[in-house]
């Protein structure tokens, strides 16, 4: 037993090695998958005519009837706005990707608690998946009524041409997700050859 453990090992272990050269490529794939989600997300709220937030997503930010009800809204739209921008471009180029990853963890669970939490684990309401709530299982009566409507009413194959009818949940999931992608790269880096990180610690850190 011992003899196939340790021959099992050996080659596991040799096979690996031969990877490492290349283990920064996930990081960068991570990296590259949230320049556009952060960088969307902070450029809607940012007007780089002014660098301040729109009028409207300070409203958005501070109004409790309609909006998120936050204190010092404009204060808090500036500072996540600019975290998603800033995140964006460091993040694409793999520049102190360990400390923006804090900030933008912090804007994810701010985001999913005040936007989102009500509204379950869903982004997209499908009453056949895992954690669908009330609100999901009412989305689907209402998504049959709306197909039968459509159905009866205009060319529903040419609506759905390009994708199944859906209705949005917008509930914490893709928060939740950036916010473990972040925190990935909080804990990992850039990611070897693929950052910036990687060359100035190479060259600094072999200093110090």
């Amino acid at each position: 037993m011992n003899t196939l453990s340790n021959t099992y090992y050996t080659i596991h272990n040799g096979v690996m090695n031969l990877t490492r050269h290349i283990d920064g490529l996930p990081w960068l794939l991570i990296r590259l998958y949230l320049v556009p989600v952060f960088w969307m997300a902070g450029s809607q709220k940012i007007d780089f005519e002014t660098m301040l937030p729109y009028a409207s997503t300070v409203q958005w930010f501070g109004n409790p009837d309609w909006g998120l009800g936050m204190p010092l809204p404009f204060l808090m739209a500036f500072l996540a706005g600019w975290t998603e921008v800033l995140g964006a471009i460091l993040l694409a180029i793999g520049l102190a990707t360990r400390w923006i990853a804090l900030p933008l963890m912090v804007t994810m669970v701010v985001a999913a608690v005040t936007a989102h939490w009500e509204n379950g684990w869903q982004a997209i309401s499908d009453a056949s998946a895992p954690f669908a709530n009330e609100r999901v299982f009412e989305a689907a009566t209402r998504l049959a009524q709306a197909k039968e409507i459509l159905g009866e009413h205009s060319n529903y194959g040419w609506i759905t041409g390009r994708g199944s009818l859906v209705i949005l949940n917008s509930g914490i999931e893709f928060a939740a997700t950036y916010f473990v992608m972040c925190l990935a790269l909080f804990f990992s880096g850039g990611g070897r050859y693929f950052s910036v990180d990687y060359w100035l610690n190479l060259h600094f850190g072999s200093k110090a």
